[in-house]
């Protein structure tokens, strides 16, 4: 699933994607439900795409039955939480690029909607959060970038999951912060599970043969739940 203007190609409106846009997640889901080829689904998501996976499992709807299990894999539960820890310098190189990224981006919907994004608003961009606080958060309806890590961090949505769920995150991933291992919710829920490898890193988990641990661990879990 490319999220809107990943796919290599800027998307026409003022939007784009963000970590809570389960409307877009859902779009897919009902559009595969209505080729009626399948009776039974799977989803798997990574980093950002793990926490909107999780968030629409917990948000108020009816989860389809034909969803069976989700794995999210390397997932920022909390988005404040993973973003201070994007912030450390020990991530200064990888925040860097991805910050120069997304300015790349809205120099592109600049050029759509000149009216909305100044190059004042792109100069000011100097940390991800002020990317969140100039663009995301205006652009998708929030107040601001504290406001949209807070009603989009999946973790407030554990508690209301009621379809088994995994959850891979390694011990070393430097992109995630305490908030992001959410222990006690996996506790108190039966269908919410928590795995914290030693290592693996942010969507890591090198294995032999270029089969990584996370691939092999979640055929596991689906095929223990592919005929409930």
């Amino acid at each position: 699933m490319n999220f809107r203007s990943c796919s290599g190609e800027i998307n026409r409106q003022y939007r784009s994607y963000h970590s809570g846009a389960t409307e877009d997640l859902e779009a897919v889901i009902q559009h595969i439900l209505n080729l009626d080829k399948y009776s039974q689904l799977f989803i798997k998501g990574f980093s950002l795409g793990g926490n909107m996976s999780l968030k629409y499992l917990g948000e108020e709807r009816i989860v389809p039955k034909e969803l069976k299990a989700v794995v999210a894999v390397s997932v920022p539960c909390s988005l404040h939480s993973s973003l201070v820890q994007l912030l450390q310098p020990k991530n200064y190189l990888y925040a860097k690029r991805f910050k120069d990224h997304l300015k790349v981006k809205m120099r592109e919907k600049q050029q759509l909607f000149p009216s909305k994004i100044s190059d004042e608003d792109i100069n000011n961009v100097k940390t991800l959060k002020d990317f969140d606080d100039i663009y995301t958060s205006k652009a998708h309806g929030f107040k601001d970038a504290m406001d949209y890590y807070k009603q989009c961090s999946s973790l407030q949505f554990l508690p209301k999951i009621t379809v088994p769920a995994l959850i891979i995150n390694a011990n070393n991933d430097s992109f995630l912060g305490p908030e992001c291992y959410p222990y006690n919710e996996a506790d108190e829920n039966s269908l919410l599970y928590l795995e914290v490898p030693k290592s693996g890193g942010h969507v890591g988990f090198y294995g032999k043969q270029n089969i990584t641990y996370t691939e092999k661990r979640v055929i596991k879990f689906f095929d223990e739940r592919k005929l409930c």
